[in-house]
């Protein structure tokens, strides 16, 4: 990112004003293949350092599996996983890219399912299977500590599970704690830089929490559902890095087809943005979201932000492809 557009947003000390800034999309997905139903869900990306253009978008059709999409939106390939919602992945070294997706068949009986992203190919390759808890598999989202693999669970009733993977023939998984939240939740995301977890309440907010295992279970509303700069359903979530402590955490704010961005460490709220109609379609209704600092090559060249569409007619539900540098551009004139 360059430094003149990341200062603009520092420095802005003004409570957040109800305008809500319009972006528009460089790309899309083809859509997933469960037509005429609610199913696309949440993305993931996998950058590559060395070819970004050869960058892939892991997402949820939740009525059907997972696709491995590249940068053009085209299908690399599709694992038929069934009721999958939310997917994250990480690189651990000689693991490589992870991929874990959390497994609703089983209303009942929350499971993460686990893959390895071969990223020559965009073929997933299952690796087995971890408890996720007693209960309806919403969010999932990963952390990496060294080597150890951390999995938090999120079900739809509000629990979240703290799952620490340890790894023989296949994957196993092991409950080192438990939070709780009030009322239906979903979306969540680690920020590893300061080892906290994020987890979106859909009515009431988004709430931090102490990402390690010693840490305490109680959590800290830190951007509630107000009405102004975030609106319920509190959907998908995500972070934008810069530096040491700083960037962004960003949330969808689904009742009013925005996205509100809150500025770290401080949580302060700075912008808010729409993925408006051009040559490529609007965005509405946004579930999972995902955001990557660096180059993905000559249209995203300061990094990547995807939401997923809740409403593509006359097609099935798919994904946007926005510019980062485009974000904060339109953020940063709205200011001047």
């Amino acid at each position: 990112m360059r430094a003149g557009l990341a200062f603009a947003l520092l420095i802005w000390a003004a409570p957040l004003a109800a305008q809500t800034v319009q972006v528009f999309a460089r790309g899309e997905t083809v859509p997933v293949g469960t037509a005429n139903e609610d199913a696309a869900d949440d993305p993931a990306i996998w950058r590559n350092a060395k070819y970004p253009e050869r960058s892939l978008i892991v997402a949820t059709d939740k009525k059907a599996g997972l696709y491995v999409y590249d940068l053009k939106g085209q299908i690399k390939s599709f694992t038929a996983a069934g009721r999958v919602n939310n997917v994250a992945l990480v690189e651990i070294g000689h693991l490589g890219v992870i991929v874990a997706a959390s497994d609703r068949n089983d209303k009942a009986r929350a499971l993460i399912q686990l893959y390895r992203l071969d990223t020559r190919t965009a073929k997933l390759a299952p690796l087995g299977q971890i408890e996720g808890g007693a209960g309806e598999a919403y969010g999932v989202c990963l952390w990496r500590q060294g080597r150890t693999l951390h999995v938090f669970s999120v079900l739809k009733q509000g629990e979240i599970h703290h799952l620490k993977v340890t790894w023989n023939d296949r994957p196993s998984g092991t409950r080192v704690r438990q939070m709780k939240l009030a009322s239906q939740t979903e979306s969540c995301v680690v920020d590893p830089r300061t080892s906290i977890l994020y987890v979106g309440e859909e009515d009431r907010g988004v709430w931090s929490f102490d990402a390690r295992a010693s840490g305490k279970l109680d959590g800290k509303l830190i951007a509630p559902v107000e009405g102004n700069a975030l609106v319920a359903d509190v959907e998908g979530l995500a972070v934008m890095p810069q530096g040491r402590r700083g960037g962004w955490l960003i949330a969808s704010s689904q009742g009013d087809n925005a996205f509100s961005l809150y500025q770290l460490p401080d949580y302060r709220p700075v912008g808010r943005f729409r993925i408006a109609q051009s040559a490529i379609g609007s965005v509405e209704e946004t579930d999972g979201i995902e955001v990557h600092a660096g180059s993905f090559g000559k249209d995203y060249p300061d990094g990547l932000f995807i939401a997923q569409d809740g409403r593509n007619e006359p097609a099935a539900q798919n994904f946007k492809l926005v510019a980062w540098r485009d974000i904060i551009r339109a953020l940063r004139a709205s200011r001047d």
